[in-house]
């Protein structure tokens, strides 16, 4: 493929790179020569210094032979405006856009909506984007989710399957200290998959003689009704969350509060906050920020919520209002070191949990080692949705894993794939990848399939392997 990528930032680095490793064919193109200088120096494609929302510019890169555009610059304008300018002309080229401001998201999303009969005819999709990834969303979404599980791990969810992806860490002294992955059936009745196994040293698919050490860091798939007998397998469990801050009262701190506020979903919170859900939200929620005027729409927003606008580095502010006995304190502000370092900080004074929002994985492993429990990568989560949308129709979702080592990729069967017909134990390839789920063509539930589990036309799967190994996707997709 040659996809043509406006904005050299981080997001377009990062982006840039998996595409390159996959042998697809890049041009990236920015205005500012620093950040041009900068990612020429790191990236093995055409880097142009050029204004990426003029067309003549784009039609000498030549975005009439590309099949995708993804605009990630700073700018949710340039990025919206540019996709809508080049659709004008190449309808069908695949147009990406991020789009950070929350009113675009939501009024594209609603409009989209009540006019799906509209736009399913013949007309273009609004701005000319074909798909608008609103990367504090997914971030906000995927911290509400780590709450639910209460903020010991991160997890991983498949639509509305019941089974989940938990990362759960393997303390000392616990039962599965020294272990053959072979014999964990032997401590337990749980029905689990154990997906991949992080160390100091790497990130690997297992195989029934690898040993579990204190310290690795499990990837095991499960029913949620299982997750908690897992976690005390391996030396953890889950508290309740009865007193929660959240740092921030930014973007996605907004979302955030949203969902924990929301009296609609509070059935998800139960667990965690006890009986009376509808009071002990409002009398246990805490909203800090020292943006005066985010404070008081945060107020305005959420009167039951007690909101202080305050410098939360303050160990005097922490102190007087008792933030170190808190149950779990989220870090959501807009400055990504400052919630990895408050995050720890925080949790040696005696916080039970805490959830940072960092910018990407590599952050996440430094937060991780510093005692931070949960770290959100922002911009990892950005990279996977494009990702997802540019391995072709029949991948449905991308997620990265286990530092961006692995991918956990979602993809429907279709009549080309060469494994139509075959079973799993005729397809496995130990080691190169692992099918964790299958919903068979007409049904709604997720199964772990056996070794006898025929593939057929439609079927949806859930696989891990190795991140841009093209060579599996290839084999389930049919495409060469």
């Amino acid at each position: 493929m040659k996809i043509v990528i406006i904005g050299a930032g981080f997001t377009g680095v990062q982006l840039a790179k998996r595409l390159i490793n996959e042998k697809n064919d890049v041009m990236l193109i920015d205005n500012d020569e620093l950040t041009v200088k900068h990612a020429s120096n790191r990236l093995d494609c055409t880097v142009l210094q050029a204004d990426g929302n003029n067309l003549e510019t784009l039609e000498s890169a030549g975005i009439d032979k590309a099949d995708a555009l993804v605009c990630v610059t700073d700018n949710d304008e340039i990025n919206m405006i540019t996709c809508s300018l080049v659709d004008a002309v190449y309808p069908k080229l695949l147009k990406i856009a991020r789009v950070r401001n929350y009113a675009y998201y939501v009024n594209t999303t609603v409009a989209a909506k009540h006019h799906a009969e509209t736009f399913a005819g013949n007309h273009r999709p609004l701005y000319g984007i074909d798909y608008m990834i609103h990367p504090d969303v997914e971030a906000a979404e995927a911290i509400v989710q780590a709450v639910e599980h209460g903020a010991i791990t991160e997890v991983l969810t498949f639509g509305h399957s019941q089974y989940e992806l938990t990362r759960i860490n393997v303390e000392k002294h616990s039962k599965l200290d020294g272990i053959l992955v072979k014999n964990i059936r032997s401590l337990t009745d749980k029905k689990f998959l154990l997906v991949y196994i992080e160390s100091e040293e790497e990130s690997m698919i297992p195989s029934g003689d690898t040993v579990i050490r204190a310290g690795n860091a499990l990837g095991v798939l499960t029913t949620r009704n299982n997750v908690t007998d897992l976690l005390e397998l391996c030396g953890a469990k889950i508290e309740k969350l009865k007193k929660v801050a959240l740092v921030g009262a930014g973007r996605i701190g907004t979302i955030v509060a949203n969902r924990i506020m929301n009296k609609n979903k509070t059935s998800l919170f139960k667990k965690f906050f006890g009986a009376g859900i509808t009071k002990k939200i409002v009398q246990d929620f805490v909203i800090v920020d020292s943006d005066e005027a985010l404070c008081k729409a945060a107020s305005e927003r959420y009167p039951g919520a007690a909101v202080f606008c305050a410098d939360i580095t303050d160990e005097g502010f922490i102190e007087e209002e008792g933030l170190n006995t808190f149950d779990l304190v989220i870090c959501a502000t807009h400055n990504h070191e400052l919630n990895m370092v408050l995050a720890a900080y925080i949790e040696s004074l005696g916080v039970g949990k805490t959830v940072a929002l960092v910018s990407h994985s590599a952050f996440g492993k430094i937060a991780r080692k510093l005692g931070v429990d949960v770290t959100i990568p922002l911009r990892d989560t950005v990279v996977d949705s494009i990702m997802s949308h540019l391995r072709g129709k029949t991948i449905t979702s991308i997620h990265t894993v286990s530092s961006g080592d692995f991918e956990i990729v979602e993809c429907e069967l279709p009549s080309a794939s060469k494994v139509i017909g075959k079973t799993l134990k005729d397809i496995a390839s130990p080691g190169e990848f692992l099918l964790l789920l299958i919903k068979k063509a007409g049904t709604d539930s997720f199964l772990i399939p056996t070794g006898d589990t025929a593939m057929t036309v439609g079927d949806h799967l859930v696989l891990i392997t190795r991140t841009g190994n093209k060579k599996v996707l290839e084999r389930f997709s049919g495409t060469n």
